[in-house]
């Protein structure tokens, strides 16, 4: 009877969690839910629709003496989980691109994925491979996408194991400190959850917007470049 119980009570949490909500993430699997997601965000394709940025801000948040509320989650706990789901899965997906190459991203059907796959390659080209992976982690899909692209590309494992803990370091510890000051500063931050977190999926979301434009303005540019140049005929000889 106890048995059955659980497991009812297990399938009605699991039924009400939604995969795309940090609350709804960490109510139900506290600082290991922030391991699993970032592992999937980081190492795997379909892991670029999680919210990691706001999990971690919010898992932060949570984590501030402060702030009441059902869920209240350990700063320790939550830092290592991040940091460990982070870089296991940043390479675990180098390690995907490297076996699988460049045909495992071209044969994805998300415009989104293939998108975030030619602004990963951009950054690889434009700032070289330290700033590329740094970089990568604060825009959503590309930290996705980059780390098996830059398997593909045959990225030195030395040089691309270096950059991305030390992005991870920065990504995960940045967000989630954030988090917990501000729910430190701020009393009863708690009830205005959902707007805060809001927040900071905009600020997420404001690189690869502002990328999305330059691309848009570079196209016809490069258009015009390519145009061929009509010279003026010579005039008929007499």
């Amino acid at each position: 009877m106890a048995v059955a119980a659980a497991d009812l009570h297990l399938g009605a949490v699991t039924q009400a969690v939604n995969i795309l909500d940090a609350g709804s993430l960490l109510a139900a699997f506290g600082a290991l839910g922030v391991a699993v997601v970032l592992f999937a965000e980081t190492g795997l394709l379909v892991g670029f629709l999680l919210p990691g940025d706001s999990l971690l801000f919010t898992a932060g948040l949570l984590c501030a003496p402060g702030v009441g509320g059902a869920v209240h989650l350990s700063l320790p706990q939550v830092l290592a989980s991040a940091v460990v789901g982070t870089l296991a899965g940043s390479q675990t997906g180098f390690w995907i691109g490297r076996r699988g190459g460049r045909a495992l991203l071209a044969g994805g059907r998300s415009r989104k994925l293939q998108d975030g796959a030619a602004r990963a390659e951009e950054y690889l080209e434009r700032y070289g491979h330290a700033k590329a992976i740094i970089l990568a982690r604060f825009v959503p899909v590309v930290r996705t996408v980059l780390n098996p692209l830059a398997g593909a590309l045959n990225v030195p494992t030395r040089a691309f194991t270096l950059w991305q803990i030390a992005g991870g370091l920065v990504w995960t510890f940045g967000l989630t400190l954030a988090g917990y000051a501000l729910g430190s500063s701020v009393p009863n931050v708690d009830r205005y959850l959902l707007p805060v977190v809001g927040l900071v999926v905009i600020a997420s979301l404001t690189p690869l917007a502002l990328e999305v434009l330059r691309s848009r303005k570079r196209r016809p540019a490069a258009r015009q470049g390519t145009e061929p140049v009509e010279t003026p005929s010579a005039p008929p000889a007499p």
